[in-house]
């Protein structure tokens, strides 16, 4: 074997072996979130989904943010436009949450009070910032 074929034979295992790697670490790594239409159907169908860890995402509520600074509890509602859930959330949120964002909510639905108990909440960040045009 000559040594542009052993090249040829070496680079391919490589190249192959990286895109393996690459390929297999997106898959353990990439998580999926529900919407919250999707939340209902998966409750309608198996009523054991409450209290199961989950990711929801969707739009905060406008208008439906209350905060308690004493106790740094966050309650707002999320929907995407056919189901809403109101999310009770423990702590500091994110700098760019405001009640006109995309969020995603970790945590876990109650069936007592059908309410989404947030252990995380992330805001989606604008793609671009724009200054404020002059008056």
């Amino acid at each position: 074997m000559n040594a542009g074929t052993r090249f040829a034979i070496g680079a391919v295992l490589i190249v192959g072996s990286v895109g393996y790697l690459m390929a297999s670490g997106v898959k353990q790594t990439g998580q999926y979130f529900l919407t919250p239409s999707e939340l209902s159907q998966k409750i309608a169908v198996d009523p054991s989904f409450y209290n199961v860890g989950m990711k929801v995402g969707a739009h905060v509520v406008p208008g439906s943010v209350t905060r308690d600074v004493a106790t740094q509890t966050l309650r707002f509602q999320i929907t995407d436009g056919s189901a809403r859930y109101t999310v009770l959330y423990h702590g500091l949120p994110p700098d760019t949450f405001n009640d006109s964002v995309e969020v995603v909510v970790e945590g876990r639905l109650h069936k007592e009070d059908g309410v989404l108990y947030a252990t995380n909440v992330l805001a989606k960040c604008g793609s671009r910032y724009e200054a404020v045009p002059k008056a």
